[in-house]
Formats: C-alpha cells, sequence, structure tokens
C-alpha cells in the first residue's frame, strides 16, 4: 500500500547531494591550486555520506511526495546505492587518468556528482515530468564530461556526435510521453496504469507513444539499432569518462525502463514486449559477431555492453517480478564488472599512452603475472563463466524467459553468450600466449590502482561463489514494490 503524504523527507539523500555539490563546486575554485586533490576526496566523502543516508533511512514500504511525482522505495534505495557504489569506483580510477594524461581538474567529479544526482532523480520519478527532468540532469553532465578535453579531437567528435544523438533520442521520448498524456489525460505513473486498465484511453494514439518512449529508452541503454553513438563515443570519450558513461548512468536507464513499461503502462504488454524482443535479438547478434573484429579494447566492450543490454532485456521480456528482478540484478552486475574492465585500462595509461588495443595486453602474463590474473578473471565474468557472478546474472534472466514461455529466445541468448566468449578469450590469449613487444616489468602508475582492480576481480569471484544473498535484496526489493 502507497502512503501519499507531502514531506520532504523522502528526498533528504537527493537534497543533501545537491547542497554537496553546490558546495563542493564553489570550493572548487578556492582550493582547485593549492590542493590538487580536495574536490576528489570531498566528491568521494559526499558518496559516502549520501550512502549513509539511504541506509540508515532504507524504504521497507513505498512512499509518495510532492504531489505524487517522486517515489522512495526500497526497489530505488537498492539501486541508488549502486550508483553511488559504481561511482565510488569510476572517480578512483578516474583520478590516477587524469593526473597521467596531465588534465586533472574539479570538474570532472563536479559534472560527475551532477550526473549521479539525475541518476538519483530518475529512479525515484513517479511522474514524466520527474522522470524527464532527471534524465536531462543526468545527460547534460555526461555531455560536457564528454568533450571536456578540448585539446582531443576525438573526445571533441564524441562529444558532438553523442549530444545531437542524445537530443534526437530525447525528442522521442518527450514525443511519447505527450502522446500518453494526451491519450490518458494523466502525466503519473500509477494513474495512467489505472486509465489504461479502465479502457478509457485512446489506443490507437497510446500505441504511437509506446513506440516513441521504446525508442528513447533504446538510445539510452545502446540497444540495436538505436547503438550507433555507442562504440564511437566510448572510443573518443578519455577512459575516465567512457568508465562513468559505461556504468552507472545503464543503472539509471533501468530504472526509467522499469517505471515507464512495467509501472505506466502493464496493460499495453503486448505492444511494448514484441518491441523489446526485437530490440533485444538485435542486440544480442550484433554484440556477438561486431565484437569479434575490434581490435581497440574500449570498442570491443562497447560492442559487448551492447549484447549486454540485449541479456538486460530478457528479464523486462519475462514482464513479471522475477523477470524484472533477474534484469535489475543483471544491470548491476555488468555496471560493478563495466567499472573493472575500463578501469584496467584506467590502470595501465600512461601519459602519452592509452593502453586501450588489444594488442598492447600481449605477454602481460610476463610483465606482472598478479594483475593478469585479475584481467583474466574480470574476462571470464563478463563472459559468463562459472563460477563468476556473471554466469548467475545471464543464467537468472535465462531462466526467466524460459518460464515466460520464449524457448527460442534463451537458445538465442545462449548461442550468443558462447559466440561473444570468443572475443574476451582473445584478451587472454593476447596476456598468456602472445610474445610482449617490451618485456619489461609493467606496474602501473599506483599500486592504489592494483588494489582497486584486484578488489573488483576477487569480489566477481566471491559473489558468484556465494550468489545467494546479493540474488535476494533484487528479488525482495521488487516483491515489495509490486
Amino acid at each position: 500500500m502507497n502512503f501519499v503524504i507531502p514531506s520532504f523527507t523522502p528526498a533528504v539523500p537527493e537534497m543533501v547531494l545537491l547542497a554537496l555539490i553546490s558546495t563542493i563546486l564553489i570550493a572548487d575554485t578556492f582550493w582547485a591550486k593549492r590542493f590538487q586533490f580536495a574536490t576528489y576526496y570531498a566528491t568521494q566523502i559526499s558518496l559516502v555520506v549520501v550512502g549513509f543516508l539511504i541506509i540508515s533511512s532504507f524504504a521497507t514500504v513505498p512512499v509518495i511526495t510532492f504531489d505524487g511525482s517522486f517515489v522512495r522505495d526500497s526497489f530505488g534505495d537498492v539501486l541508488k546505492l549502486f550508483v553511488l557504489a559504481v561511482s565510488f569506483g569510476v572517480f578512483f580510477f578516474g583520478r590516477e587518468y587524469l593526473v597521467q594524461h596531465k588534465f586533472f581538474s574539479g570538474e570532472f567529479f563536479v559534472l560527475g556528482l551532477f550526473s549521479v544526482l539525475g541518476m538519483f532523480v530518475m529512479i525515484s520519478a513517479h511522474n514524466m515530468i520527474t522522470m524527464y527532468l532527471g534524465l536531462e540532469i543526468m545527460s547534460l553532465a555526461i555531455y560536457a564530461m564528454v568533450a571536456m578535453r578540448k585539446e582531443s579531437a576525438g573526445a571533441v567528435e564524441a562529444g558532438l556526435k553523442y549530444f545531437v544523438l542524445g537530443a534526437l533520442a530525447t525528442g522521442m521520448l518527450l514525443y511519447g510521453f505527450s502522446m500518453i498524456y494526451g491519450a490518458t489525460g494523466s502525466i503519473t505513473f500509477p494513474e495512467i496504469a489505472d486509465i489504461i486498465a479502465s479502457g478509457k484511453a485512446d489506443t490507437v494514439v497510446l500505441s504511437f507513444g509506446v513506440v516513441f518512449v521504446v525508442i528513447g529508452l533504446a538510445f539510452k541503454l545502446g540497444a540495436v539499432p538505436f547503438h550507433m553513438w555507442v562504440p564511437d563515443v566510448y572510443h573518443g570519450s578519455p577512459t575516465a569518462v567512457t568508465l562513468f558513461l559505461a556504468t552507472a548512468p545503464k543503472i539509471a536507464a533501468f530504472a526509467m525502463l522499469y517505471r515507464l513499461l512495467a509501472e505506466a503502462m502493464p496493460d499495453l504488454l503486448k505492444d511494448w514486449q514484441s518491441l523489446i524482443i526485437m530490440l533485444s535479438v538485435l542486440s544480442l547478434i550484433v554484440g556477438a559477431f561486431v565484437a569479434i573484429v575490434q581490435d581497440n579494447l574500449k570498442r570491443m566492450l562497447a560492442y559487448s555492453g551492447i549484447g549486454h543490454m540485449g541479456f538486460l532485456l530478457l528479464g523486462v521480456i519475462a514482464a513479471t517480478p522475477d523477470g524484472y528482478a533477474s534484469a535489475m540484478f543483471y544491470v548491476v552486475i555488468y555496471a560493478i564488472t563495466g567499472v573493472a574492465g575500463f578501469g584496467v585500462i584506467a590502470t595501465l595509461s600512461r601519459t602519452g599512452k592509452e593502453f586501450d588495443l588489444i594488442s598492447d595486453f600481449k605477454g602481460l602474463n610476463a610483465r606482472n603475472p598478479w594483475l593478469a590474473l585479475m584481467i583474466l578473471m574480470i574476462m571470464f565474468s563478463m563472459a559468463g563463466v562459472p563460477p563468476f557472478i556473471g554466469f548467475w546474472a545471464k543464467l537468472l534472466v535465462v531462466e526467466e524467459i524460459i518460464q515466460a514461455g520464449f524457448l527460442w529466445l534463451a537458445v538465442l541468448a545462449v548461442i550468443a553468450a558462447v559466440i561473444s566468449a570468443f572475443y574476451y578469450l582473445k584478451v587472454i590469449k593476447a596476456m598468456y600466449f602472445d610474445t610482449p613487444e617490451d618485456a619489461s616489468k609493467l606496474e602501473p602508475a599506483n599500486s592504489r590502482l592494483t588494489i582497486g582492480v584486484s578488489s573488483i576481480a576477487i569480489l566477481l569471484l566471491v559473489l558468484g561463489l556465494l550468489p545467494g544473498t546479493m540474488i535476494d535484496v533484487f528479488f525482495n526489493s521488487l516483491n515489495v514494490v509490486s
């Protein structure tokens, strides 16, 4: 049962985060030259403080405030905590990368925090206007982050491409919102669901609205055929920005997908399910085959991410509480693994050397056996090899799609996973079987980076060996909501 109360309390984490961002933004102008890393430390402390606030007031029942525009529930709190954890890892790896490539600036961290705030608003949005506001706060900050390295032609091009295509996708999404509002007369998700269920809505206009909304969602997830920006933006952006773009925003995009489709339009399942099936099938195929021919690790991970979005959508297609929970689990595991995958590139980067080609990893086992072992574990988790947690993520969504009666889709997903394993094995083969061009010892610029990569890699193994507790967190959070 939902309780509607006129209270600021449910939004305290967002308000505190905004206050901290504003403080850091002003303070950065004073301390940036005297204390180079002050903004970084303030950013990380802010993430910890907000995380503590969420945990200390964790929502056990859904609470709605701000005249029905904002909801605080266990689904949102769980996703927000993982957004904070993933962002903490991103800033950890990003700091050293920015130092090595000589464009360290407080703007990266402030923009990152603004983007996190946008994700929070998206996750807790209870109507279409709030959803749009959160999306724009997140997106505008990321557009600036992508192009922040002004002397890099690749970064500027990536920023322009992402901005233009992102604006087009947002326009599609807003057009879909306007059609849904026109057909139902409401912008609030539960009211939209009730009007559709009563049969009072214009079904023709609704069908067109669903199409445009799904197009906007597909762009934000990077699903085929709205994926054209993903490899180019990932490749052109500084690795620290790619690391952020490829991880935390995916969690927020899933929340948007869930709020719009599962909460606002559950009775239009037949309309949007067929669209999601097409997106999933195309994403699985493109992600499996196109990544094979890539020689740049960032582009390979971009195409593999497209394939992962295809797996994520399997849980949405199932359209059951357990199906949504499996998709929720998948996107979080993908984000955590993505931090490790792109974090490896940031860890090994040097001034004037990106270390983002697969050939750069030749003979890494001879140059740094421990780091090679950690990268092997990360690649295995991405490929879904047991006993790593990536295996359980894939298994759960496949189980749910089978129970929903889409056996053929489950078979396609398994085949795609087997094919995808090939390009992950390319990296492992380069590390263990190829002869390095430079046989000297290879160490990260900072030993903390080795600890960071190792911690995430070992976490992926431990979670894979003991997956029950983490899986229960996601399934219980959706059961509370439903």
